[in-house]
């Protein structure tokens, strides 16, 4: 259902001087609304100081397609995970803000005086104004910038948040996934292809050993590759693994897809375990999106900068090219080159986007921030260009974590280089904002005109890792939309009252 500001759009459209008159042809009509629509649109952004709180409302309200880069665990609000924390009967350390998972330690506490209790259901925490507000700046940027605490630096308090929801994240995925769902309709956004869960994996400590070691012998690789692979297949117990995995979304997904809204998973490897635990878990995610269903690709996740991260960046996506030759139809969105200048030594930043797209053959590039430091990006970018590759651009997490920002943001040269991108949200309840909030954020810093903008919502279900019947049902949804959306802007703006100067 459209909300109330919805409805009072549209009723200003038919109320609109002209609107009992004989309608003009469809599409007339159509491109007439679109043209006040962008007339609107470049008067709220023109001048220094973009109108901010009209660009929100205009936002909220434009059909934004599908949000490509999003990270379940990351997307959902602290306050949705105090809810799963009573559902699990589970409680927070009053000290270290952890979730207490120990039943007996559980049972105690609860048996003590509230007063004495260390450890707190949710109606406690929120009863308690410091607790509440100490607990949201762990669990998430909240108050970070207006400096409410002693705090870390933020990407490891970015990182840092996971450790703490992690236990009531990895339970509830249905009440989660509809939360999601619930949200996504409220501010006009139809799809959502989100990185779930981590795929299975197994350790091998004897793969490790062979695979360090040939990490610079790309035959002797493959070699070692193709036997691990191999021996993963005949594993009975990582087949079941397997099977758990997406049974598990297919569960948690019921219910989620009707008219009006889609989603669909991307499994993910983590780049800071050993070799063996990163390939095994590549393998099972590839079997997965291989397989159909509910699972349309594969990702790589974890902190970019760390030691491991970088020590194992090319055998990774060497890895990721061996089963991207195994199983050539399988999407892969990789998180590459989310680093800054000062995160790691400058060597680092010069080949992450560059390998991800020549060694690993990823279909679209997340982030993609270093790109300015990267000894071929005149190549990247005319290979992104020439091959339709997209990059997901996350201005509220770049700006958080990296201090990237503005003119700084390689948006800037992927745009004028005709790169295509998206515009997605990473992960909005730890950063605590909305896919409208990044179109703002777009609009106003960089002043696109109103057919980029549409554009770029567009490009989120048309580089969606979907099947084509899929894409055109939400074309023909997104026409749909846009098209009540303009006739309801383009009579919003027939109201509009000038602003006089008050009488002296």
């Amino acid at each position: 259902m459209q909300n109330t500001l919805s409805r009072l759009l549209i009723a200003l459209a038919v109320a609109a001087p002209g609107a009992g008159m004989a309608k003009e042809p469809a599409s007339a009509s159509r491109q007439a609304n679109e043209a006040a629509t962008a007339r609107h649109y470049a008067a709220l952004i023109a001048g220094a100081e973009p109108k901010l709180a009209e660009l929100t409302m205009f936002f909220t309200q434009m059909p934004k397609g599908g949000d490509l880069h999003h990270h379940y665990s990351g997307a959902i609000y602290v306050e949705q995970y105090l809810d799963f924390l009573d559902r699990q009967g589970l409680c927070v350390n009053k000290a270290s803000y952890r979730v207490e998972t120990d039943k007996n330690l559980i049972a105690t506490e609860r048996a003590k005086p509230a007063r004495e209790r260390n450890c707190l259901s949710s109606a406690e925490i929120y009863t308690d104004d410091f607790t509440w507000r100490e607990l949201l700046q762990r669990w998430s940027n909240k108050d970070f910038d207006n400096h409410g605490a002693l705090q870390a630096p933020p990407d490891r308090l970015f990182f840092q948040t996971f450790g703490y929801f992690g236990p009531v994240s990895n339970a509830n995925f249905k009440e989660g996934l509809q939360e999601l769902k619930k949200r996504a309709i409220a501010e006009n956004v139809s799809y959502i292809e989100t990185m779930f869960k981590m795929s299975p994996f197994v350790a091998n400590a004897d793969f490790d050993a062979r695979a360090w070691q040939l990490a610079n012998d790309d035959a002797g690789l493959d070699i070692e590759l193709r036997k691990a692979m191999e021996g993963l297949e005949r594993d009975a117990a990582f087949a079941r693994s397997i099977a758990d995995f997406v049974a598990k979304i297919d569960e948690a997904a019921e219910g989620i897809d009707d008219e009006r809204f889609t989603m669909r998973y991307q499994t993910y490897v983590l780049r800071l375990l050993n070799p063996s635990q990163v390939f095994s878990s590549m393998v099972a995610a590839f079997k997965m999106a291989a397989a159909g269903g509910r699972v349309v690709g594969v990702n790589i996740v974890g902190q970019e900068s760390t030691h491991v991260s970088m020590r194992d960046y090319t055998l990774h996506m060497k890895m990721f090219g061996f089963l991207k030759k195994a199983y050539p139809q399988v999407k892969v969105a990789m998180h590459a080159g989310e680093l800054a200048m000062g995160d790691v030594p400058p060597e680092g930043l010069k080949f992450h986007i560059d390998q991800a797209l020549t060694v690993a053959r990823a279909d679209r590039i997340g982030h993609g921030i270093d790109l300015a430091h990267e000894t071929n990006a005149a190549a990247i970018l005319r290979k992104m260009r020439a091959d339709d590759i997209p990059v997901e651009i996350n201005l509220t997490s770049n700006a958080f974590i990296s201090g990237i920002k503005g003119e700084n943001h390689p948006v800037t040269l992927y745009r004028k280089y005709g790169v295509p991108y998206v515009i997605s949200t990473d992960d909005a309840g730890v950063t605590r904002h909305t896919l409208s909030q990044e179109y703002v954020l777009f609009a106003s810093r960089y002043k696109p005109d109103y057919a980029e903008m549409k554009k770029a919502s567009y490009n989120s279900i048309r580089y969606a890792f979907l099947p084509a019947a899929d894409k055109a049902r939400l074309v023909r949804q997104l026409d749909a939309r846009f098209a009540s959306f303009e006739a309801a802007t383009a009579g919003l703006a027939k109201t509009v009252v000038p602003v006089r100067r008050l009488a002296r």
